[in-house]
C-alpha cells in the first residue's frame, strides 16, 4: 500500500512537472476588473496581444468590474493555480481597498503571487482658468488664504483621484473641500465648466481637455516628468518634494501557482511591453511603460505601496461598507 501511495505521489509530481514544462496549452484569461475603454483596460488589451505572440496561445481579456475591482480581483484569487487565470491589478485592488471596503473578499498580500509591473499612469493637477493662481505655489498660498473653500472633483470617495487630493493637502498644509462624483466623466465634466475648480484625474482623460485649453495642467504626480508633457513639472519640482501619486498595472496569479509558470508569464510579460508599438501607444497617451520588472520586483512594490496609501485611506475618512 505505501508503495502504491508513494508511485501515485511521484506520478502526480511528474504530471504537475509536465504541466508545467508545456504551459501554455491552451489560452490564457487576463481578468480586468473595470470597465472596457478605461486606462486599466487599455493597457490589458496592449499587453496581452503581445503576450499571445510570445506564448503562442491567446490572452483573452474578461472585463469583470464592480466594488472598486473587488469582485474581478476575488474571482482570480479563487480560480485554479495553473496560470490560466491572471488578473491585472492596479493600485486599488491591492493597496487601497483593503482599507477603504470595512470587509474585501480576499487578502491582496497572502492570496495572489506577483507577475510583474507592467505600467504606472501618472495623475495630472489640473486647475480650471476661473481661478486666480497660476501654478502649484500660488495654488497652495490661495488655498492657505481660503480654508475649505477650494473645491477638488474626483471619481469617487476612496479613489485614487480623491486620495491623491487628500495627499497633496496633506503634505502642502491645505484644506480643501472634496467632491465626489460617480466616475471620472462626470467629475472632468463639472471641472471643465468651473463647478469644481481643482482635480486630479489619470494623465490619458486629464489631456485632451488641457490641450484645448478648457482646464490649466500644473503637474505631474509621478518622480518623473511624463513624456507626454515633457514641459510639464513634477510636483516635487513644482514645491512639494516626496510627493508621489499615481495609479499602476501589474499582473498577479492566484497564490499556489508554479513559480516555473510565473516566471514563463513575467517573462512574457516584459517582452510585450519592449515592444515598440506598445511603448509608443501607451507613451503617448501619457502611460509610463514599465520593462524591467520581476516576481520579485512587484512583491516589494506592492509591500510598499500597501504600507503607504492605507493611512492616507485612514486620513481621508473614506470608508465603502
Amino acid at each position: 500500500m505505501r508503495l502504491f501511495v508513494t508511485a501515485l505521489a511521484f506520478a502526480a509530481l511528474a504530471f504537475s512537472a509536465s504541466a508545467q514544462d508545456t504551459f501554455p496549452n491552451k489560452p490564457i484569461k487576463m481578468v480586468v476588473p473595470f470597465p472596457a475603454g478605461g486606462p486599466t483596460d487599455v493597457v490589458g488589451r496592449l499587453a496581452g496581444v503581445k503576450m499571445s505572440e510570445r506564448l503562442g496561445q491567446q490572452v483573452l481579456i474578461e472585463n469583470k468590474a464592480g466594488a472598486g475591482g473587488n469582485i474581478g480581483a476575488d474571482s482570480v484569487a479563487k480560480a485554479p493555480a495553473d496560470g490560466y487565470t491572471v488578473l491585472l491589478g492596479t493600485v486599488a485592488t491591492h493597496a487601497i481597498n483593503s482599507a477603504l471596503y470595512k470587509v474585501i473578499p480576499y487578502d491582496p498580500i497572502t492570496d495572489f503571487k506577483p507577475i510583474a509591473l507592467l505600467a504606472q499612469v501618472p495623475l495630472m493637477l489640473t486647475v480650471h482658468p476661473s481661478l486666480p493662481v497660476t501654478d502649484v505655489k500660488s495654488l497652495i498660498a490661495y488655498a492657505k488664504a481660503n480654508p475649505g473653500k477650494v473645491a477638488f472633483a474626483s471619481s469617487g470617495n476612496g479613489t485614487p483621484l480623491h486620495l491623491a487630493g487628500v495627499l497633496f493637502g496633506s503634505m502642502a498644509g491645505v484644506e480643501m473641500t472634496h467632491i465626489p462624483y460617480r466616475g471620472t466623466a462626470p467629475a472632468m465634466q463639472d471641472h471643465t465648466a468651473g463647478q469644481v475648480p481643482v482635480m486630479f484625474d489619470a494623465i490619458s482623460t486629464a489631456t485632451p481637455p488641457s490641450r484645448a485649453g478648457l482646464i490649466r495642467p500644473f503637474a505631474v504626480t509621478t518622480p518623473q516628468r511624463s513624456n507626454a508633457w515633457p514641459n510639464l513639472p513634477t510636483m516635487a519640482e513644482a514645491g512639494i518634494p516626496g510627493y508621489e501619486a499615481y495609479t499602476w498595472n501589474a499582473l498577479f496569479a492566484p497564490a499556489k501557482t508554479p513559480d516555473a509558470v510565473v516566471q514563463k508569464l513575467a517573462a512574457a510579460a516584459m517582452e510585450a511591453m519592449k515592444d515598440a508599438q506598445v511603448t509608443k501607444t501607451l507613451s503617448d497617451i501619457g502611460v509610463t511603460v514599465v520593462s524591467d520588472s520581476t516576481p520579485e520586483k512587484l512583491t516589494a512594490f506592492v509591500k510598499a505601496e500597501f504600507a503607504k496609501w492605507g493611512p492616507i485611506v485612514v486620513k481621508s475618512g473614506a470608508k465603502i461598507d
